[in-house]
């Protein structure tokens, strides 16, 4: 059963990529994958606050199934790693290097403060006195 729900997280994930960097590409343009970029912090951001959101500590109790559904899922299929890879690789490729490293410190250090602030949100939530 958890290959089912973790193949529906999948497929709604991929629905989302695919809209998320649409609308990326219509209101930035498409000279440069801002909409990987965009996918790959909002993915990085979801993952870092449902970790910790729904962990041991967490204030949300839930059970494996739907972390394996969210986490493996649904960002899973949401982020496009894949996508990076190849387009920085297309950027190598056609000599623009500097885009290409660009594309590569901002992915990676844009998604590490993604993650980082997902579970700092979390934390805090997790802490948070409810009256």
């Amino acid at each position: 059963m958890a290959y089912l729900w973790i193949a529906i997280g999948s497929a709604l994930g991929g629905m989302a990529r695919f809209w998320c960097s649409g609308v990326t590409a219509r209101l930035i343009g498409e000279t440069f994958p801002w909409g990987t970029l965009t996918v790959n912090v909002v993915g990085s951001f979801v993952i870092g606050f449902v970790a910790v959101i729904t962990g041991p500590d967490g204030r949300v109790l839930v059970g494996t199934p739907v972390r394996q559904f969210v986490m493996l899922g649904v960002c899973g299929g949401f982020t496009t790693f894949s996508s990076f890879s190849i387009q920085t690789l297309e950027l190598m490729r056609d000599g623009q290097w500097l885009e290409a490293g660009g594309n590569v410190v901002g992915s990676v250090a844009l998604c590490l403060i993604a993650v980082w602030a997902g579970a700092a949100l979390a934390t805090a939530f997790n802490t948070m006195r409810w009256v």
